[in-house]
């Protein structure tokens, strides 16, 4: 019988299975490892993975030894491992902004700069702006078949609930199969809550200012102090009775209004059903790529995965030494090994460049009690909402591409995010837009070793609108270094986190400013706990002029946009309110044929 390639998984170990298929069929073939390089290098099918707030420091590739992650290693044994692969945005929109464009959140506007960093509900009016360009909408116009399966989290709606401005089919994608704003907490009523709580308080707050008003007024009319009508005290009971059911009703608004399931542009369930969801995400990957199997094709698929509240399906309850976040981290593995063992069924893997990362850190304030709901980050300082320590930016990046990409292949250099828009662009056989800045560079050449060294030699990290840090490349002494302006406040001090908060703040008084800026050599110090002075480092005054310099540079670059998530744009409205009846009445399961 033959040797199967999980076959040779299980018996092998740490063998990767794919690397050992690749192997077998090159030996079958004649193929010497230097004839890659003379195959095509254009127009494969491109699979895009991308986790939810997973931490670098979560996968067996990059150091982890007690979370099983034996698919996601594998590819990366089959692949290029990405060390230094750095975000856009330590949260979750101006991050996958800047990942599906190219080019930083601050360009597009999809930054704030008052605290309300990612678009807040589903039925606002903000969004990604539709004059930006995205990779989608470049390979789509250049005969692939393109398609998004998971999270958007990048808007929906602009003046009415089904105008659908800022969906995905609207950027470039043929197809849509998820939800359009994010996985929370607030999804399953959890411990947790990203923002049930604080709204059943304001409501409650609001609720007693109502009373109390109703209440003085109703004494000064018994009381003959004035001669007021009853008309005010009427309403103010109303408003104030309405508000305390409100109070009690936050949490399934929430469920409804955020947490649903559409296909294309039809809702399918809402609210979701969990229970299933892993396997309907599943489902619809396979669907997409039999559909397109003939080719060419781009599928983003951005898992629900990790992101709480850690949804997971009963076989991998209690399977990790981590609790539910471990338990969540290795279903996503194993969702992974499912779609490339889809690519192996299909014969599609040696056409197909996959790629996968996280779109920031794991999140350390993620944190009940004694157990931690968020990623680990490995040996970074910080974690997500930290725009620039690297626990927050650094991420993993891997590429594979049987064939073309040596195997097992590790690259140090820097590299980010916004550089998978020209990669796939190019490949796909576009053009990167001329009409605006760019900041992502083309992979390729750092993948097929044409070229040794990155071709960023600066990169620039925000908080918001803030600029937070910046990281120069000096290639002729090969070093990395990193100028800190701002960086927040621990809460309690050196705890490496802002415990009682969802995320670190970005500005205001938990913030420190540092002059002279901090310096980090990167190379030598990853982990950010030597901050160099001009008595410890002799280039200390050249690096910051020269980092400066690059600043000045590229702030001259910036022009003014409007900013949606500072705005009323990111306030809910009714009349947005993506519903599958007549609102409020928003429930269906068209997943069941129900209506």
């Amino acid at each position: 019988m033959p040797l199967t390639c999980k076959a040779a998984l299980s018996i092998f170990g740490s063998v990767s299975c794919r690397a050992w298929l690749a192997a077998m069929m090159g030996v079958l073939l004649g193929l010497k490892p230097s004839a890659c390089r003379d195959l095509p290098v254009s127009r494969p099918n491109i699979l895009l993975l991308m986790a939810d707030d997973l931490g670098i420091g979560d996968l067996g590739c990059y150091g982890n030894t007690t979370l099983r992650t034996p698919n996601i290693d594998c590819l990366a044994e089959d692949g290029i491992r990405l060390t230094q692969h750095i975000a856009a945005a330590s949260v979750c929109t101006p991050s996958r902004a800047a990942f599906l464009t190219g080019r930083y959140p601050l360009r597009s506007g999809m930054v704030s700069s008052n605290g309300y960093r990612v678009l807040q509900w589903t039925g606002v009016s903000g969004g990604l702006p539709t004059n930006e360009t995205t990779f989608a909408k470049i390979l789509k116009e250049k005969g692939y078949a393109t398609g998004l399966i998971g999270k958007w989290h990048l808007g929906l709606n602009c003046e009415s609930s089904s105008d659908h401005c800022h969906h995905p089919l609207s950027h470039g994608f043929d197809h849509f199969y998820g939800m359009p704003f994010s996985m929370m907490g607030d999804c399953v009523h959890w411990e947790m809550s990203e923002k049930r709580v604080a709204l059943e308080h304001k409501v409650k707050f609001y609720f007693q200012i109502m009373a109390f008003a109703a209440l003085t007024l109703t004494a000064g009319k018994l009381a003959r102090l004035a001669s007021w009508s009853w008309t005010p005290v009427i309403w103010l009971t109303i408003v104030a009775i309405l508000l305390f059911m409100a109070s009690y009703f936050v949490g399934v608004l929430i469920v409804h209004a955020d947490c649903f399931l559409m296909r294309n542009h039809t809702i399918t369930e809402q609210p979701m059903r969990f229970d299933r969801t892993t396997s309907l995400i599943l489902k619809e990957v396979s669907s997409f790529v039999q559909r397109n199997k003939q080719g060419p094709f781009l599928l983003f698929v951005s898992f629900l995965h990790v992101h709480t509240p850690l949804v997971t399906t009963g076989k991998f309850l209690g399977n990790s030494l981590h609790g539910l976040y471990g338990d969540n981290v290795q279903e996503m593995d194993w969702m992974v090994g499912q779609i490339l063992d889809t690519l192996d069924m299909e014969g599609l893997t040696n056409s197909t460049l996959v790629y996968f990362t996280s779109d920031h850190g794991g999140s350390l304030e993620a944190q009940m009690g004694n157990n931690q709901y968020g990623g680990w980050n490995g040996i970074y300082k910080g974690g997500k909402g930290m725009g620039g320590w690297e626990g927050g930016i650094r991420v993993p990046g891997i590429v594979r591409w049987p064939g073309v990409l040596q195997a097992g292949r590790v690259i140090r250099e820097p590299t980010s995010l916004m550089d998978v828009f020209p990669t796939v662009v190019q490949l796909g056989g576009g053009e990167v837009p001329q009409d605006r800045v760019v900041d992502g560079r083309d992979l390729l050449p750092l993948l097929l070793g044409t070229v040794q060294h990155s071709d960023h030699e600066f990169l620039f990290h925000y908080c918001e609108n803030f600029l937070h840090a910046a990281r120069w490349y000096q290639r002729d002494r090969g070093t990395v270094w990193k100028v800190h302006y701002e960086t927040p406040v621990f809460q309690p001090d050196s705890a490496g986190a802002c415990y009682g908060r969802a995320v670190c703040p970005c500005s205001g008084e938990q913030v420190a400013h540092h002059n002279p800026p901090l310096l980090f050599n990167l190379s030598r110090d990853p982990s950010e706990i030597h901050a160099l002075t001009p008595d410890t480092e002799p280039l200390f005054y050249q690096v910051m002029e020269r980092v400066a310099q690059a600043v000045h540079q590229h702030r001259q670059m910036l022009g003014p946009v409007p900013r949606p998530l500072a705005t009323a744009d990111n306030v809910w409205r009714p009349w947005l309110q993506p519903c599958c009846g007549p609102f409020p009445l928003c429930w269906c399961d068209r997943e069941n044929g129900q209506p």
